[in-house]
């Protein structure tokens, strides 16, 4: 048990034929608190549990501006593991998986996609 987070890309915006998984990670609690902060922003007011949220070409900008400055907000919850920055550079570290993200969200946004965060723990 524990945070599993993903991002899929749909063209009509639900989880059909059409949708396929784009990223995954696990217990990246920063990131799981930098999607809620999302969330909320747009008023949600569920428990952020499998709940998906739709990234927009904004919102990948910005998301890379906050890694890039490692300014993801510290996130904890039971499930959620240890801090995400305790080594979020090193050899194992999620900058180097969040950065090959950004690409790809991008990629898919130019190809006409929505794509949405989606986590369950």
């Amino acid at each position: 048990m524990g945070l599993d987070q993903y991002v899929y890309v749909s063209k009509d915006g639900s989880m059909g034929d059409d949708s396929r998984d784009v990223f995954y990670w696990r217990k990246h609690n920063r990131l799981q608190g930098w999607m809620e902060q999302l969330y909320r922003a747009r008023g949600g007011e569920k428990e952020f549990n499998c709940v998906d949220v739709e990234l927009t070409s904004k919102d990948i900008e910005l998301l890379e501006v906050t890694i890039n400055n490692k300014m993801l907000p510290e996130t904890g919850g039971f499930f959620f593991g240890n801090d995400s920055y305790s080594d979020y550079e090193g050899e194992y570290g999620y900058k180097d998986d969040d950065l090959k993200f950004i690409v790809l969200a991008k990629e898919e946004l130019n190809k006409g996609n929505k794509l949405f965060y989606s986590c369950w723990w």
